[in-house]
């Protein structure tokens, strides 16, 4: 498993690499963010600073459209149509966190039953993270993002053997923008069909 994200690991840092080299125009980078996770260590010298304290107030967690009844019976589709069209429905996450809020489980529910009709698929979840933080920082929460999800579905009956986990940090993000409604977008659990 290590093994693994070593390899994702150096071919996300390739990709990157690659991309900027090729002359794309440059985000604008943000200030960064005063959480815990994101700062470096103070000197051994001098007391560690306060956390910062969080913010109590709800992230708005967009709803996913209904499953459609005819990508349940897909059979005959290709992975990529299948996964192009997905009637798994990704999970959403506040900042700086891997609880699977109500309405995430509300989700899951959906998507469980989508895989109990479709015996034979196995699942990849995918834990992604906005851009905030360190990409260390995101790949550890994007790892716990993924395996809160496949908790939360082996819970429900679907077999461990059915569900993989990968992080992919703040590398692949949905939404391009650099605000909370394009960030809420980005800290989710991702599902992609891998087999079936």
């Amino acid at each position: 498993m290590r093994t693994h994200r070593l390899t994702i690991f150096a071919l996300v840092a390739l990709l990157a690499v690659f991309a900027a080299a090729c002359g794309k125009k440059k985000a604008p980078v943000l200030a960064p963010t005063a959480t815990p996770e994101a700062e470096a260590a103070p000197p051994a010298a001098t007391p560690p600073p306060a956390p910062a304290a969080r913010v109590t107030e709800p992230a708005p967690i967009p709803t996913p459209p209904p499953v459609r009844e005819d990508n349940l019976t897909a059979n005959n589709a290709s992975l990529d149509d299948l996964n192009r069209n997905s009637p798994l429905k990704p999970v959403f996450f506040a900042l700086d966190s891997s609880e699977i809020d109500a309405a995430g489980k509300a989700i899951l529910d959906v998507d469980a039953a989508v895989l109990r009709q479709n015996a034979s698929w196995v699942v990849t979840v995918e834990g992604h993270c906005d851009e905030r933080g360190t990409a260390e920082y995101n790949l550890a929460l994007g790892d716990r993002r993924a395996a809160a999800a496949v908790t939360y579905l082996k819970s429900l009956g679907i077999p461990d053997s059915r569900l993989k986990t990968v992080s992919y940090g703040k590398e692949f993000p949905f939404e391009a923008g650099h605000d909370e409604a394009a960030w809420s977008k980005n800290r989710r659990a991702h599902f992609v069909i891998t087999a079936k």
